[in-house]
């Protein structure tokens, strides 16, 4: 579980690379996230850095090159990569960051340690990240993940439906590996109804998703 945002001013600093760095100090994630917000939009960069110096914590935005970087430098030093395929998603990573840090970003999307690992086809990546989720809690929180960012369940109570309204050329990563999640947890999979957009996958109610659901509702 997310730790909860330390109360009190705290300090974050922005930077693009051009030595003009902007020091911030605010009271709350919201406070963070509207400074931001005003110094992401007033500049032109190929990346936007927010450092937490005191907890040796960073989060790089590369709207450029779809690329979203995580860094902890404290402690074990560590950094994680996601591929974003929509650009709405910049900004609320930056919020999830200013509430809880490094771990904020967790349930965000698919990470991947290797930066190169970004360049494969997101049929490829998705299936890479599926394939390091080798326990049936591990999948079942990633398929919950996955279903919390776009999913609904059918009006009679007997689907979910993954992707609702999509279309096949969105969330493809997230759609590859969540084919092979379905398969290895043994979820039926079920045809989805005729007027169903072409990206919906479909899949029969399950005990073990209901429980995990609910925790993300």
């Amino acid at each position: 579980m997310a730790r909860p945002y330390n109360p009190g001013p705290k300090q974050f600093v922005f930077a693009v690379g051009d030595g003009n760095d902007q020091r911030v100090s605010v009271g709350d994630p919201q406070e963070a996230y509207m400074a931001f917000s005003a110094f992401f939009r007033h500049r032109n960069s190929d990346a936007y850095t927010i450092i937490d110096e005191l907890s040796g914590q960073s989060l790089v935005l590369m709207p450029g090159q779809g690329v979203i970087s995580r860094i902890h430098a404290a402690d074990r030093p560590r950094s994680e990569h996601l591929r974003v395929d929509r650009g709405n998603r910049f900004l609320p990573s930056a919020m999830l960051f200013f509430e809880n840090g490094y771990a904020g970003l967790d349930r965000f999307g698919q990470w991947f340690s290797d930066l190169a690992d970004l360049g494969a086809s997101p049929e490829t990546r998705g299936a890479a990240r599926a394939a390091t989720l080798t326990t049936e809690p591990a999948a079942i929180e990633e398929v919950a993940r996955i279903w919390a960012d776009s999913g609904c369940v059918d009006p009679s109570d007997q689907y979910y439906v993954f992707f609702d309204s999509h279309g096949v050329d969105d969330d493809r990563a997230d759609r590859a590996e969540l084919l092979t999640l379905i398969e290895f947890l043994g979820i039926e999979r079920v045809d989805a109804p005729a007027e169903a957009a072409g990206g919906e996958i479909w899949v029969r109610t399950d005990p073990r998703l209901d429980t995990e659901f609910a925790r993300w509702s």
